[in-house]
């Protein structure tokens, strides 16, 4: 059996909402880290939510952790918030103890990445 495309309007459509990407950051999320723990130490200036929210973008686009700093600082800013972006080597030292898993399923075609203001990050597959 062959198949035809009959509504190019649809189909095209189709095609370009493949690339449609949409990122929404809740203001709510802890993302700076409260000063002074009591502990030895420089304190740290990120919460593990933050740090989770941006290793989230490196695992779903597959980034050096550079290119998700800037990635990450693109995304901040275009939200209009006015928050500090963790440095790459930041990033390095603090994803040895945070694991981000991301399940993966072949059967749906769109994802989104979603961070909640309880600091849980995960992905919905739509």
């Amino acid at each position: 059996m062959r198949y035809q495309t009959r509504n190019w309007r649809e189909y095209d459509r189709g095609l370009i909402a493949r690339g449609d990407l949409t990122v929404w950051i809740s203001p709510d999320l802890p993302w700076h880290a409260p000063e002074g723990t009591g502990r030895r130490g420089r304190p740290r200036v990120f919460t593990d939510a933050a740090i989770q929210a941006v290793l989230t973008l490196k695992v779903l686009d597959q980034l050096p952790l550079r290119a998700v700093q800037g990635m990450a600082g693109s995304l901040i800013r275009l939200a209009g918030l006015d928050w500090q972006v963790p440095h790459y080597s930041t990033l390095s030292r603090r994803q040895k103890d945070l694991t981000v898993t991301i399940p993966y399923r072949s059967k749906h075609p769109a994802r989104a990445a979603v961070s909640g203001s309880s600091g849980s990050c995960g992905l919905l597959n739509l």
